[in-house]
C-alpha cells in the first residue's frame, strides 16, 4: 500500500483498489460522527490487491477502534459519502500505476485521451476508447489533447449536466495542466465547425448516427423505502438469518449483544454491529455481508457499510422511526430545553444563524423593523424590488410610515372562493379548520427587508381550497420577484415562529371563516384545548365538547351561555395557565371562572354531557431524536423522486441549476436554485420525499421553499460556513464559458497546425486509433511555449504569444490592463509569477490558487492586485 498525494485525489486506476480514511474537522460534522473508512474495488483489480487492501483496513479498524464506520466501494457504484470527498468529480484511469511513476503528472502536455463524463451531483470520468463509437447522446465527453481540451455536450444532456461537466474540465486543467490549456466547448456542432474539425483530425470522420441515450439506472426513493431487518447468529456450526422487522423499524430492536443486516432494497446492505459482539464477529463483518449478498442475488458490486453500535452513520440512523443517543439523552434533553426556555435576543439570532436554525426562529416574531432617521421602511420595500429590477409598489401589503421608530408587518388572507381575502388584523391568529390562510411576514436583517410566507392548510380545507391556496401564494410571490420564503404548514404542526407571530393568541376554531359572516351559527356549547408554555409553544385548538377531550397534563376553556370555565389538569403548571390567560381573551368575553380538576361544578359536566373517562397519566417530556441534518439533490426519473445525498455538505454544494432539499427532521427545506428549471414540483418531491420516507415520517411535516439568495437564517445555520453576498452579481466581472461558438481565431491556428502533420490509424479496424498530434505537445515540464488561457469577451483567448520564464511582480500587480507587458493575458496576470513570488504573495501555490471556487480567486485577486 502506498500513499496517494493529495494533488491525486479523485484519480483511481482501474487496476487497484485504494483505503480512503475520512475524519470530519468541523464541529457541525462531528456532532455524535464518527470517522469513516473505505475500501475500494477497481473493475480490473486482481485478488492479491484486493487481498492487501482488506488485510491494511483490518489493521487501521483495529487501531482506530469501534468509532469508525466501515464502507465497501465498488468503480461506479460507490456510495453518495464517498463521492462527497471528491468534488467536483471522480475520474477513472486506465490500467494501473507502476511504482516509479507518479500518480498523477501535472504540467504534461503529449497527452491524446478521451473521458467519458456523466452523473448527476457526483460527476464521474471514465477513460474510454478514443474512437466515436465511444460517443452517445445523453453523456458529455472530454476530449484531451493536452495544449486543447474540447468539451462534447451530447444533446440529450440537460443544462445542469452540462454546467458540472464544465467544472470538472476545469478542475482536470487546473490540476493537471496548471491551469495551462485551452477549452473549447461543443455544444451544438454545427455551430462549432472549427472545434469539430480537430475533433475530426484526431477521432476521423463520424460514419452513422450517434448511440442513443444511455439509460439512468439511479434507485428511487420507493426503492430505498423497501427495508429489512435480520438477525445475525450461529447456531451450532450453521449460520442462521432470520427477518426480524420491516418498516417502521425501531431502535430497541438492535441488542447489543447481537449482529443484525439491514437489507436497503438490495441496494445497499448495512452491518451493525453490538457493542457486546466478539472480535471474531468484527472481523466476520464484510464477509458475511458478501455472502448474505450472493443469497439474495444482488450484484457483487452492492454497497456495504458496517456500522458499530454507539457510532452509527446519519444515514443508518434514518432508517428508523426515532433514533436516540444512549449515553447523551439526558443531557441532550437538558440542552434543547434551555434553549427553548431563555428569553429570546433578537440580536443573537441575527448574528448566529445557528441558533436560529435550532430554534427554527428567524427572530422573536415581533416583526419590527428598525427605521433609522435616513430611511423609512417603505422605502427600503421599494429599494428591495427596485434592486431585483421591479415595480416598485406592492398591491396587497401594508407599509410602515415614516413617523414610526418601529412598525410590525403581518398581513393574513383568508382562501374563499378560491381566492384570497384579507382578515381583517383585530382577527389575525382566529383561523378556522375548514379553511387556508396565507401569512405574510416581514422583518429585517442585515440591513435588509426579509418575507417569510406561511401557507396554512385546516385539517379540514378541501382539495381545490388547497390548489387555490398554493396558486395565490405563487402569485403573491411573483408581485415580491421571487422574494419570498414560502413555508407550508398544516393545522396543528405549526412551528414556533409561526405561534410567535400571534403571542400566544393563535385560536384555530373548527367551523368555517365565521367571522366573515359565512359559516355556520356558533354552537352554545364549545370546548377548547389550550397547549403550551409560552408565546412561541401555545395553541389554542377547539375539540369536541364532551368529558372524553380532557387531559389531566393540560388547560381546556368550556364556553357555554353566560358564563366560561377555565379548567386547570392537575398536571399542568404555572407558565401553562399564564399563556391560558392570554388565550381566554381572544375567545371569550364573557364572565370566567377557574375550576381545579376534581372540583368541577355538577353544571361544568352537564355541558359536557356527563362524565367520562379521559387520559390522567403524566406526560413524559418528549424525546428528542439524535438526528443530523442531511442534504440531497432532486431530480426526476419515470416520474418517480431520486436523490443524490452530498455528505459533509457546504454553501457550495448549492448550484444556479440544482433543486436541493435539506432535512433537519424538524423541517424539510427546498431550496431552489436561480436557474432551476423544475421549482414547481419542488414542494411535491419535500411530500413525497416524506412519504416515502422508511421512518415512517409525519406528512404534517413542514416544507420550506427557499430561493436562492433569499435564505433565512433557519437555513443558513445549518451550514458550517455561509456567505450572504456570494451569489451578489458582480458586473465588472462576467464569467466566460471558454470556447464558445465566434473564436475562430486560436481554434483555426490550431486546425492548421493539425492539418500540417500526417495522422497515423489503427490498423485494421477501420476506426480511429491512436493519432500523433504533434502540433498540440509540449515539454513535459512546462517550460516550453505554450498556449496561454485567456477568457476574453469571444470566450476562448486568441493570445499566443510566448513567454519564457517569470515576470517582476512590480510589472503585474496594480497595473491597468493596458500598462501589462505585451502578450500577458490580465484575466490572470498571477500566473506569471514566478513560483516563490506566487507562495509570498497569496500564501498558497498556484495549484493550491487554482483549485479554489472561482469567486474565491477573484476575491483574492482583488484585494492583491491582480484584477
Amino acid at each position: 500500500m502506498l500513499p496517494v498525494p493529495e494533488g491525486a485525489y479523485g484519480n483511481f486506476f482501474e487496476e487497484h483498489c485504494y483505503v480512503v480514511l475520512h475524519v470530519p474537522q468541523s464541529l457541525k460534522a462531528t456532532q455524535g460522527a464518527s470517522s469513516d473508512l473505505h475500501y475500494w474495488v477497481g473493475k480490473e483489480a486482481g485478488a492479491e490487491a484486493q487481498g492487501a487492501a482488506a488485510t491494511f483496513v483490518q489493521q487501521l479498524q483495529e487501531e482506530r477502534g469501534t468509532l469508525t464506520v466501515l464502507h465497501r466501494e465498488a468503480q461506479a457504484h460507490e456510495s453518495d459519502c464517498f463521492r462527497s470527498y471528491f468534488r467536483p468529480g471522480i475520474i477513472y484511469r486506465k490500467g494501473g500505476l507502476p511504482s516509479d511513476l507518479k500518480h498523477v503528472e501535472t504540467n504534461m502536455f503529449n497527452i491524446q485521451r478521451l473521458l467519458h463524463i456523466k452523473g448527476r451531483k457526483h460527476m464521474s470520468a471514465t477513460e474510454v476508447e478514443l474512437s466515436w463509437n465511444s460517443f452517445n447522446k445523453g453523456d458529455i465527453f472530454l476530449l484531451d489533447l493536452g495544449k486543447m481540451m474540447i468539451q462534447w455536450n451530447g444533446p440529450k444532456t440537460s443544462i445542469s449536466e452540462k454546467a458540472r461537466g464544465l467544472a470538472l474540465t476545469y478542475s482536470i486543467r487546473d490540476r493537471e495542466r496548471g491551469g495551462r490549456a485551452q477549452i473549447g466547448v461543443v455544444d451544438d456542432e454545427v455551430k462549432a465547425p472549427d472545434l469539430m474539425q480537430i475533433m475530426e483530425s484526431v477521432l476521423g470522420r463520424r460514419v452513422g448516427s450517434l448511440r442513443a441515450a444511455m439509460p439512468n439506472k439511479d434507485i428511487n426513493q420507493l426503492q430505498k423505502a423497501n427495508i429489512r431487518l435480520y438477525h445475525i447468529y450461529e447456531k451450532g456450526k450453521d449460520l442462521v438469518v432470520l427477518e426480524l422487522a420491516t418498516p417502521p423499524l425501531t431502535q430497541d430492536l438492535l441488542q447489543e449483544e447481537d449482529f443484525y443486516i439491514l437489507d436497503q432494497g438490495g441496494f445497499k446492505i448495512y452491518v451493525w454491529q453490538g457493542g457486546l459482539s466478539s472480535l471474531q464477529e468484527r472481523k466476520a463483518a464484510f464477509s458475511r455481508a458478501a455472502g448474505f449478498i450472493q443469497a439474495k442475488g444482488y450484484p457483487t458490486y452492492t454497497n456495504v457499510e458496517v456500522v458499530n453500535d454507539g457510532a452509527e452513520s446519519a444515514a443508518f440512523k434514518q432508517l428508523f422511526r426515532i433514533w436516540t443517543e444512549k449515553r447523551s439523552r439526558n443531557r441532550r434533553l437538558g440542552r434543547i430545553d434551555k434553549l427553548i426556555h431563555v428569553k429570546l435576543d433578537v440580536g443573537k439570532l441575527h448574528s448566529q444563524p445557528e441558533l436560529a436554525a435550532q430554534l427554527r426562529m428567524v427572530d422573536d416574531g415581533s416583526g419590527k423593523v428598525e427605521v433609522g432617521k435616513a430611511q423609512s421602511l417603505e422605502q427600503c420595500h421599494c429599494q428591495h424590488r427596485a434592486d431585483l429590477g421591479c415595480d416598485q409598489s406592492l398591491p396587497g401589503s401594508r407599509l410602515g410610515h415614516p413617523q414610526e421608530e418601529e412598525t410590525t408587518l403581518t398581513d393574513v388572507w383568508c382562501m374563499q372562493d378560491l381566492r384570497r381575502q384579507p382578515v381583517d388584523p383585530k382577527h389575525h391568529g382566529q383561523l378556522c379548520a375548514g379553511n387556508c390562510y396565507l401569512v405574510l411576514y416581514t422583518y429585517q436583517r442585515m440591513g435588509r427587508v426579509q418575507y417569510l410566507l406561511y401557507l396554512w392548510q385546516g385539517h379540514q380545507a378541501t382539495a381545490d381550497e388547497i390548489e387555490a391556496l398554493n396558486s395565490n401564494a405563487e402569485e403573491l410571490d411573483t408581485m415580491y420577484c421571487g422574494a419570498l420564503v414560502q413555508e407550508h404548514v398544516t393545522m396543528g404542526s405549526e412551528p414556533p415562529h409561526f405561534l410567535a407571530i400571534f403571542q400566544g393568541q393563535l385560536v384555530v376554531f373548527q367551523e368555517r371563516a365565521g367571522h366573515y359572516g359565512r359559516g355556520k351559527s356558533a354552537p352554545t356549547t364549545r370546548l377548547f384545548h389550550v397547549q403550551g408554555t409560552d408565546s412561541y409553544s401555545t395553541r389554542t385548538v377547539e375539540v369536541p365538547a364532551r368529558a372524553s377531550s380532557l387531559n389531566s397534563n393540560d388547560i381546556f376553556l368550556l364556553v357555554i351561555a353566560g358564563v366560561c370555565y377555565l379548567w386547570f389538569g392537575k398536571g399542568c403548571n404555572g407558565d401553562q395557565r399564564e399563556m391560558a390567560r392570554v388565550a381566554v381573551t381572544v375567545i371569550s368575553k364573557k364572565n370566567e371562572e377557574t375550576v381545579l380538576e376534581g372540583q368541577e361544578p355538577p353544571h361544568f359536566w352537564e355541558a359536557l354531557g356527563g362524565r367520562a373517562p379521559y387520559p390522567s397519566n403524566k406526560r413524559l417530556p418528549e424525546e428528542v431524536p439524535s438526528v443530523q441534518p442531511r442534504l440531497f439533490e432532486c431530480s426526476s426519473q419515470m416520474g418517480c423522486l431520486v436523490l443524490a445525498e452530498v455528505v459533509f455538505f457546504s454553501q457550495e454544494d448549492l448550484g444556479q441549476y440544482d433543486v436541493m432539499l435539506l432535512d433537519t427532521w424538524q423541517e424539510i427545506f427546498l431550496w431552489l436554485g436561480g436557474a432551476a428549471g423544475a421549482w414547481k414540483k419542488a414542494v411535491a418531491w419535500g411530500q413525497e420525499y416524506l412519504k416515502a420516507h422508511p421512518a415512517g415520517r409525519s406528512l404534517a411535516t413542514p416544507i420550506v421553499l427557499v430561493k436562492q439568495g433569499h435564505e433565512p437564517p433557519t437555513f443558513t445555520g445549518w451550514f458550517f460556513t455561509w456567505d450572504p453576498y456570494k451569489w451578489t452579481p458582480d458586473p465588472s466581472n462576467k464569467e466566460v464559458v471558454e470556447g464558445s461558438p465566434g473564436t475562430a481565431s486560436l481554434i483555426s491556428e490550431i486546425t492548421a497546425e493539425v492539418n500540417s502533420f500526417q495522422l497515423s490509424r489503427g490498423p485494421g479496424n477501420g476506426r480511429a486509433g491512436a493519432m500523433a498530434l504533434q502540433a498540440l505537445k509540449g515539454s513535459q515540464d512546462g517550460s516550453g511555449n505554450e498556449l496561454i488561457r485567456g477568457p476574453k469577451s469571444g470566450g476562448v483567448s486568441s493570445t499566443s504569444a510566448s513567454i519564457n520564464g517569470a515576470l517582476p511582480r512590480e510589472q503585474l500587480m496594480h497595473q491597468a490592463a493596458e500598462d501589462l507587458p505585451e502578450g500577458v493575458d490580465p484575466a490572470r496576470r498571477e500566473f506569471y509569477l514566478s513560483d516563490s513570488d506566487f507562495q509570498d504573495i497569496f500564501g498558497k501555490s498556484k495549484e493550491e490558487f487554482y483549485n479554489m471556487a472561482t469567486w474565491r480567486q477573484r476575491q483574492e485577486k482583488k484585494q492583491l492586485g491582480f484584477f
